[in-house]
């Protein structure tokens, strides 16, 4: 049977997962959008269509209207693999994501995450 990469998946199946992960740690939804929001320039509006829309989490990232020039400054390890030396573009972006969402978790304070 054939893994669907995450790209390949619904943004409004994976971005819940997020939330969840933040919320598990006491942080908030809004918290998640905000670094979401950071991130892709998108506004919270935009990445509330998303959730309803049938976009994937691939086209969501690549879709992005602003990309975050200081998303280079994001270091670490997501699931084992370190953010900046992920060669394909789209992946990366999302571990970025993935990356400033597990800081929140931690209960780093947003003006750190975002900086």
């Amino acid at each position: 049977m054939a893994r669907t990469s995450v790209q390949d998946m619904a943004f409004s199946a994976v971005f819940p997962l997020l939330i969840k992960k933040a919320e598990r740690k006491g942080r908030s939804r809004e918290e998640v959008v905000a670094v979401t929001a950071w991130l892709t320039g998108c506004t919270s509006a935009q990445i509330d269509a998303a959730l309803a829309s049938d976009i994937t989490y691939g086209a969501f990232f690549s879709s992005a209207p602003a990309w975050n020039p200081r998303s280079e400054k994001i270091t670490g390890k997501v699931c084992g693999v370190q953010v900046e030396t992920i060669d394909d573009p789209l992946m990366k972006k999302i571990r970025q994501l993935d990356k400033l969402v597990d800081e929140l978790a931690k209960g780093k304070p947003m003006e750190k995450v975002i900086t």
